[in-house]
């Protein structure tokens, strides 16, 4: 008798479910997507293990939001933030954002699916959190307060619109050759002082 071979899969978190419903809803899916069974074949998994993690899926989409959040949020105002200069720190926010490469449809799936009570949270949490990050860097830049926030609200709508053009009607967005001086314009647009 020959010696049996048994591959051993490492095990799964709670974290690669939530990114596994992450994908689900980027892919198209949007919520509909974050089904047990077609995220365990996705995953390679039984449903016993989605159970040894949450209770139910709505547990799951509340760990992919919570995921989302700290992935496109958290994390890019943390490393836009190695950046002493807060002008250049802006910049440095807006190319990170919306440079054509990264051009995600998850945003715009969950814009869609703001009926859910748990995603249209996670929405108002992130869109706070940005209007006042980005109304904090327009202060640094030396903008009253007030005048700070109304431009941490047009540069937030600047990058929603953006988003969703991305997503709806690319065609309508500059070139990649063209995408610099039109993030600059814009930029100088936002900074401009009366």
């Amino acid at each position: 008798m020959g010696q049996r071979q048994q591959t051993k899969r490492a095990r799964l978190s709670a974290r690669d479910w939530a990114d596994a419903a992450l994908a689900a809803i980027r892919e198209g899916g949007g919520l509909a997507a974050v089904a047990v069974e077609p995220l365990a074949a996705r995953l390679g998994a039984t449903k016993g293990s989605f159970y040894w993690h949450f209770g139910n899926r709505e547990a799951l989409i509340e760990a992919a939001l919570a995921r989302w959040v700290e992935a496109n949020t958290e994390e890019i105002i943390a490393a836009v933030e190695t950046e002493p200069d807060p002008e250049t720190r802006l910049r440095r926010l807006f190319i990170e954002v919306t440079k054509p490469a990264t051009a995600d449809p998850l945003e715009t799936s969950l814009l869609a699916s703001t009926d859910h009570p748990r995603v249209a949270a996670a929405l108002r949490q992130v869109t706070e959190r940005r209007i006042s990050y980005l109304a904090g860097l327009f202060t640094e830049v030396g903008f009253a307060e007030d005048e700070a926030r109304r431009r941490g609200l047009m540069a937030y709508s600047f990058y929603l619109g953006h988003t969703q053009l991305g997503h709806a009607v690319p065609s309508a967005l500059p070139s990649p050759e063209e995408f610099p001086v039109y993030l600059e314009a814009t930029m100088d647009a936002l900074l401009r002082r009366e």
